[in-house]
């Protein structure tokens, strides 16, 4: 699966698109725009993600690396 196949997915399943993924790993204080933030681990933004929105190690990873700078 594509990375886009992957955001896809997850903006059918929780309305929210890569830009509000983004804007909420700023919000969260887990990304800067640029990347992530200083000392923040893949660990918490994925429990933060299944947590808020019920996704799955995978597509949680794939907005880890959608908030790391990885081009949707």
């Amino acid at each position: 699966m594509s990375f886009k196949a992957y955001l896809d997915n997850i903006q059918a399943k929780t309305g929210k698109s890569p830009d509000q993924f983004r804007k909420w790993g700023k919000d969260r204080d887990f990304s800067t725009g640029a990347g992530l933030a200083a000392g923040v681990k893949a660990g918490a933004i994925v429990a933060a993600l299944k947590d808020e929105f019920g996704l799955g190690h995978g597509h949680a990873m794939a907005i880890v690396a959608l908030l790391k700078g990885k081009a949707s």
